[in-house]
């Protein structure tokens, strides 16, 4: 059997590689939810531009901030790039019956790349467990809270649906296959999938969190 190309093999030989491309899918998807709002309240290019760029990269300021480390976009203008190219892409497609639709799947993406990719660049950094999942959490969903904010809907965590949850799932999963010491891609993508697949699952039968009890007053 003729040896695989060193070129094609490099990606499942260098980690960050893997790591890398899902944090670029991370925030192109976001970068396309953040447009997708912005065209729910029909605002125009400039306004899709930055809708686009505040949800992809919100999520991974705040962790960079966080851990002490240089904001990842500052250090890269790749990623305001996919943000503006996600942002232009959704603004060219126009008007669309499946758009919104559409934003509720990529979310579902997002939010597990970007657990993912926020427990991994904390445990890079040698961050406790806890604080892995933790700012996985926060990397998947502070761009999708400061979107909704901004579009004036209710924000992520105001609502019962499970998403949040999904982000919890991909971050503690890779965490849990990192600790015995899995490799990084295969627990990045047995994780990311844990989470889309929770969020895909809550998404085609409507599950939710339970909420608060509350109990009939006596007469």
């Amino acid at each position: 059997m003729t040896p695989l190309d060193p070129v094609l093999t490099e990606p499942l030989r260098n980690p960050q590689t893997v790591l890398s491309a899902l944090d670029f899918a991370g925030v192109a998807v976001f970068a396309a939810t953040g447009a997708l709002a912005a065209a729910r309240e029909k605002h125009d290019v400039v306004t899709f531009a930055f809708f686009g760029a505040i949800t992809g990269v919100g999520g991974g300021t705040l962790r960079d901030l966080l851990l002490g480390l240089p904001v990842f976009w500052v250090q890269d203008w790749r990623y305001l790039a996919v943000c503006l190219f996600a942002s232009t892409a959704l603004w060219l497609v126009g008007q669309r019956d499946w758009r919104f639709r559409a934003l509720l799947w990529l979310d579902a993406v997002g939010l597990a790349a970007y657990g993912v990719m926020g427990a991994a660049k904390a445990e890079a950094a040698g961050a406790p467990a806890l604080i892995c999942i933790v700012m996985g959490t926060l990397t998947a969903c502070f761009g999708g809270v400061v979107r909704d904010t901004l579009a004036g809907q209710p924000s992520i965590l105001l609502r019962r649906e499970i998403n949040v949850t999904a982000a919890i799932l991909a971050a503690t999963v890779y965490i849990a296959l990192r600790a015995p010491g899995m490799p990084i891609w295969p627990a990045a993508i047995v994780a990311a999938l844990c989470g889309f697949l929770l969020r895909a699952a809550a998404l085609r039968w409507g599950w939710t969190l339970p909420g608060f009890p509350t109990h009939a007053s006596r007469a």
